[in-house]
């Protein structure tokens, strides 16, 4: 009996052996460029969600092998297979086949956005957005002088975000420490415990709740939190936000010097992986307002630049 389900032009997918070459020739398999496209988005959506190989297999319910010829572009994965993988990696099917809605960041901002809403509502925001998608600015809304920092683990939002929030005399919150007394454990239990899609929901709570409290803040959110499209809106709607970027190596050894190796622990190809995170989560990270690099000097100088970016940002005396 048959299982195939789902038929592309020229190729289907079925649940024959990930190895097996698809047009049944010897030697290496064929790579059809829908496979190959489909593997390259799995390996983006991995890498934006910080997840290994092995991680995602484990989560998905396939096997590593199975999992990386489809990466590869030589896997011929049934459509429950892939259904599997995109829920493990919290995204659609569409987006894991490469559905027009996905294909930037921006895209899938906008979709997170008008997801779920009625016709009247799609009918008002169409009509608000008709006059100025063609122009090349728009005003931005006021919004209190709340700051928020995103980038990648070891950027330095923590440090430069304590400094910063004494300077302005502004509360500091560290969004991954709310998270945990919402949770009532680390973050490393939650996920472990209960898994990503507990911990997204406990990030974005615990982001509503920070809004909610402080008119004036500056929040050290965890590098992950661009993951989220919601949660993501959420810190661009209501905070002034600044991507603090680092060259890799800093990030990873400024990770290490704080004796917290979790993000890449067991993983022979550590330094690979980050730079994979990066580049799949930097077209997210460069939606924020203000970007400084963190690598370029040392931290009394980066913070002087990160002040005086922020003061002219919020327009306070520097």
């Amino acid at each position: 009996m048959s299982s195939t389900i789902l038929h592309v032009p020229g190729i289907s997918l079925d649940s024959r052996p990930a190895d097996e070459p698809v047009d049944g020739l010897a030697g290496a398999p064929a790579k059809h460029p829908f496979l190959v496209g489909l593997g390259d988005r799995v390996r983006a959506l991995r890498a934006r969600r910080g997840m290994t190989r092995k991680a995602l297999a484990a989560a998905a319910d396939v096997s590593e092998r199975h999992l990386g010829n489809l990466e590869l572009g030589v896997g011929n994965a049934s459509i429950l297979i892939l259904l599997q993988v995109a829920q493990a990696l919290r995204c659609t099917l569409a987006e894991l086949l490469g559905d027009e809605t996905t294909r930037s960041p921006e895209w899938l901002m906008i979709r997170e956005l008008l997801e779920h809403r009625d016709e009247a509502t799609l009918r008002r925001v169409r009509e608000a957005i008709a006059p100025i998608v063609d122009s090349a600015a728009a005003v931005a809304t006021a919004r209190p002088p709340r700051i928020a920092l995103i980038g990648l683990r070891g950027a330095g939002k923590s440090t430069l975000g304590r400094m910063l929030a004494e300077d302005l005399d502004f509360p500091f919150v560290e969004l991954s420490r709310e998270i945990e007394k919402f949770a009532g454990c680390t973050v490393g239990e939650i996920q472990g415990l209960y898994g990503q899609s507990a911990y997204r929901r406990y990030e974005r709570r615990a982001m509503e709740e920070a809004i909610q409290i402080y008119p004036e803040a500056v929040i050290a959110t965890p590098g992950g939190l661009v993951s989220d499209p919601a949660t993501f809106n959420l810190a661009l709607s209501h905070c002034t936000t600044v991507w603090l970027k680092a060259h890799p190596e800093d990030h990873m050894n400024r990770v290490a010097a704080q004796g917290d190796v979790r993000p890449m622990a067991g993983n022979q190809e550590a330094m690979e992986d980050l730079r994979g995170i990066l580049a799949t989560r930097a077209p997210f990270y460069a939606k924020a307002e203000l970007h400084l690099d963190t690598s370029a000097q040392p931290l009394d100088e980066t913070f002087l630049a990160l002040r005086a970016l922020v003061r002219r940002s919020l327009q306070l005396a520097e």
